[in-house]
């Protein structure tokens, strides 16, 4: 509970750091300026802890993967100007990925000014777009209900990023004596209309082949228990979005793989012979798993809110309300119905479960990456999390990784920023002490952020960083050699990561055979501190497999 007020009233900084707390904040990610100094000063004697990061991007994900995993408001801050754009793609990250953030920024003073337009951007419009609400903070009295305001905005469903400004002399000024501060409200996620669910019954019994698709908005414990209970009573088999992994564990027998890929895999085998899909947590901000097409299946939205209506995603049902209370009614009054066949599903899921098998112990060296995920998979164990940059070995994480648990791979297919990985391990290594924890960036993602490891070793974390090296950004030269295109334009020499790691006081290790990999890991996972693991990667298996060998098998499966 927030300190009352004093006779002599209290200033904005330390009203703004006590509405924090109030809110139950944690931590604060920064990058402070001149003019956060009157805030910095009120955090100092707070209980909430300041973690100084290298670069504002790198605290805006830290606090967005704060929100993503707990659930409340992660928060960041910046000074003005260069500060606050620095938070930009930190922001589009939390907004597309539904991660509740406040951003705050400072400014210069707003009643007075003597240095021109020095440093001076329209912050609150530039946030607009990128939000759900942002706000320049005018008068210290009030402060506690914008932070109330941003609070509720940023957590309720949707979540997203909210954002506001404290100029200078605001922080400075003296509110109001009797000024207070508002409690968080205890309101609760309505439920869906009976009618809504009733509907959706009946078009599940109806069905001759209901699929169930999982997307990043149920990675919820209360949604993941949820499902879990739907499944085994319905026996309806299952897929997931990227970000959809690990909310039902994937060992499941109607488990059917991911839609890592956009189209062409076996998973759209089993897609296209559905004639209903049971749609939960999925919006189109995630890369479409599939596209609707009129007269074509019928989809069900399940979701905290409706479906944004989209050429390729128009639900003919929607049912929107509390998740978790949705799919239990569905579990509940649906059960195993005797019309359904899923005979054609557990093809599908025979063909995927082989070819997941295909090369996890190629001794090739490079490391082809079904050996990498294969390796990695073995020496975390099942509570181990797992945190991806965005590259082209996102693709083959997100198929041929096995997840046990919601929230155990942490990837982002909705902006999809490189740079992201690091930060968002960092992040579940401090929530989570105790638990194995795993970034694997890409050697341009990881450069993008590289100097988080400083942050990393002072934190004392617990964190295996994995850069996948091939000198080039090989997503793109896949897509280039795709469309036909010369290699051009892609390839770059890379710092030593061994001696960079070491320069951080971080331990670094280079893999010189196949052999190597999975001892090096198990290693550095068992030795706790920062660990930096260069593994070498041959992507030559990204055209055998991705543009050639899937295709044909695809056809022979759809042929049979």
């Amino acid at each position: 509970m927030a300190n009352e007020p004093t006779s002599g009233g209290r200033t904005g900084a330390e009203l703004f750091i006590q509405a924090l707390e109030n809110e139950g904040v944690r931590y604060v990610f920064a990058v402070p300026g001149e003019e956060n100094l009157d805030l910095l000063e009120a955090l100092r004697t707070s209980n909430i802890e300041l973690i100084l990061n290298r670069h504002e991007q790198a605290a805006g994900f830290m606090a967005a993967t704060y929100g993503r995993l707990t659930g409340r408001v992660g928060v960041c801050l910046s000074t003005l100007g260069p500060g606050a754009t620095n938070l930009v793609t930190a922001a589009a990250y939390a907004q597309l990925g539904g991660m509740p953030m406040l951003m705050i920024s400072g400014q210069k003073p707003i009643k007075s000014s003597k240095q021109g337009l020095f440093q001076i951007l329209d912050v609150v419009d530039l946030m607009r777009p990128l939000t759900k609400y942002t706000r320049q903070i005018s008068n210290a009295n009030t402060i506690p209900a914008k932070i109330r305001e941003a609070f509720r905005l940023a957590s309720e469903e949707r979540p997203g990023a909210v954002h506001l400004e404290l100029p200078e002399d605001i922080a400075a000024e003296t509110a109001d004596p009797d000024t207070h501060i508002f409690e968080p409200s205890d309101a609760r996620r309505p439920s869906a209309s009976e009618k809504s669910l009733e509907m959706a019954c009946d078009m599940l019994r109806q069905a001759r082949h209901p699929l169930i698709m999982i997307g990043a908005g149920a990675n919820r414990k209360r949604v993941s228990q949820a499902l879990i209970h739907l499944v085994n009573v319905t026996n309806i088999p299952f897929f997931t979005t990227q970000m959809g992994k690990g909310v039902v564990d994937e060992r499941h027998p109607r488990y059917l793989g991911n839609a890592a890929l956009s189209s062409g895999d076996f998973v759209h085998c089993a897609i296209d012979h559905a004639d209903l899909v049971i749609n939960v947590g999925h919006d189109v901000v995630e890369k479409p798993p599939f596209f609707m097409h009129p007269g074509g299946k019928q989809v069900i939205h399940v979701n905290f809110s409706g479906a944004d209506v989209d050429p390729v995603y128009f639900p003919q049902h929607e049912v929107v309300g509390d998740i978790a209370n949705s799919v239990e009614y569905l579990a509940e009054h649906c059960g195993h119905c005797g019309n359904h066949d899923f005979s054609r599903f557990m093809e599908v899921k025979a063909a995927v479960d082989r070819h997941l098998q295909d090369r996890a112990d190629d001794d090739r060296f490079p490391v082809v990456p079904q050996r990498i995920v294969s390796d990695v998979r073995r020496v975390m164990p099942e509570d181990g999390i797992i945190a991806l940059d965005n590259g082209m070995y996102k693709l083959w994480f997100a198929r041929n990784y096995p997840a046990y648990d919601n929230n155990t791979v942490l990837l982002d297919n909705a902006l999809a920023s490189m740079g992201a990985g690091l930060p968002s391990a960092m992040m579940a290594a401090m929530l989570h002490p105790n638990l194995k924890v795993m970034a694997i960036c890409g050697d341009g993602g990881f450069m993008m952020n590289s100097q988080e490891l400083e942050t990393a070793v002072r934190l004392k974390l617990n964190l295996v960083v994995l850069i996948i090296n091939d000198s080039a950004y090989g997503m793109i030269k896949w897509k280039q050699a795709q469309e036909g295109f010369q290699n051009f334009g892609l390839d770059y020499s890379n710092p030593d990561f061994v001696t960079y790691a070491d320069a951080y006081g971080a331990h670094g290790h280079r893999v010189t055979g196949v052999a190597d990999l999975r001892p090096t890991l198990a290693q550095a996972l068992a030795q706790g501190g920062v660990h930096l693991v260069d593994v070498p990667v041959d992507y030559s298996e990204n055209r055998r497999v991705f543009d050639e060998e899937l295709a044909d098998l695809t056809c022979q499966l759809q042929a049979r």
